[in-house]
């Protein structure tokens, strides 16, 4: 419930200066970042590295199935996005209590990414036009041919 009232705020206050480009961008290095987390973590302690290999593989379907630039299916529309990426950092800020490794020190690379996340998500503009970049490019390739 804190968590909720914390990322209300967020969503409120900050500005919404992501694009959905940038968006893809962070996307993508939030799922390298639980990749890499998991493999480091691997030999040490197979809960948090599975908790990270999860979570990496979560963002990076949901960046995969979205509809904007980068995304390859196109099956989630940006707007909804937003809203399983809100989801999302509650999850990933969870995923320690869950897994039971809220104590160790491992804990702190999943708040941090909650929180990053939770950032990214509150100053993200999901109702921003996704492809009015690729329509200008259409139309200036029309207009010079």
């Amino acid at each position: 419930m804190l968590f909720q009232k914390a990322m209300g705020m967020l969503n409120t206050r900050l500005p919404k200066v992501i694009s959905p480009g940038t968006h893809a961008i962070i996307d993508y290095a939030a799922a390298a970042a639980f990749f890499i987390a998991g493999a480091r973590a691997w030999r040490q302690h197979k809960r948090a590295a599975l908790a990270a290999l999860f979570c990496g593989a979560m963002e990076a379907s949901t960046a995969m199935l979205t509809d904007y630039p980068g995304g390859l299916v196109k099956a989630i529309d940006f707007d909804t996005h937003g809203k399983i990426d809100a989801g999302f950092a509650g999850l990933v800020a969870t995923m320690p209590n869950f897994m039971g490794f809220a104590s160790d020190p491992q804990a702190g690379f999943f708040r941090g990414q909650s929180l990053a996340l939770g950032a990214a998500t509150a100053m993200t503009d999901f109702r921003a036009d996704v492809h009015a970049g690729r329509r200008e490019r259409q139309l200036n390739r029309r207009v010079a041919a």
